[in-house]
């Protein structure tokens, strides 16, 4: 399977733009810029595309885990905090909060520490990657 997206820059990094489209559209022209990116303009960037990525890559990869040892999530929500530091992504720390009727907290986190290291992003990213639970 291949995925794939792209992006069309036009102008000098500071003050040129561009937009990005993925191949299911879901991102269509989405606008992004140097204050998208390093201030708080409108538009999306790079960073914010990863921390989503992460953010989904991982949530997904819970639910399976946690399907594998025979419990079925009512909800898992998981916010990536991803840190852009000196041109470089550092970190990525993933805080998830699930209702899994029947599990235990020792259960919840085993199934979060395996989905973190084993979830195709988290394989892709060359960073500290971390992660906090709260079993509601």
């Amino acid at each position: 399977m291949i995925r794939t997206a792209t992006a069309v820059w036009n102008g000098s990094g500071k003050e040129g733009n561009g937009h990005l489209t993925t191949q299911s559209t879901v991102l269509n022209n989405t606008q992004y810029s140097f204050n998208s990116r390093f201030e708080n303009g409108i538009g999306t960037n790079p960073e914010e595309l990863v921390a989503a990525a992460h953010a989904g890559c991982f949530t997904m990869k819970l639910s399976f885990v946690l399907g594998a040892a025979g419990l079925t999530p009512e909800t898992l929500n998981t916010k990536c905090e991803l840190e852009f530091k000196d041109g470089a992504i550092t970190k990525s720390h993933l805080i998830v909060e699930g209702r899994i009727p029947g599990a235990t907290k020792e259960q919840f986190d085993a199934a979060v520490k395996d989905a973190e290291a084993n979830c195709p992003i988290s394989k892709l990213l060359n960073t500290a990657i971390s992660s906090e639970a709260t079993l509601l």
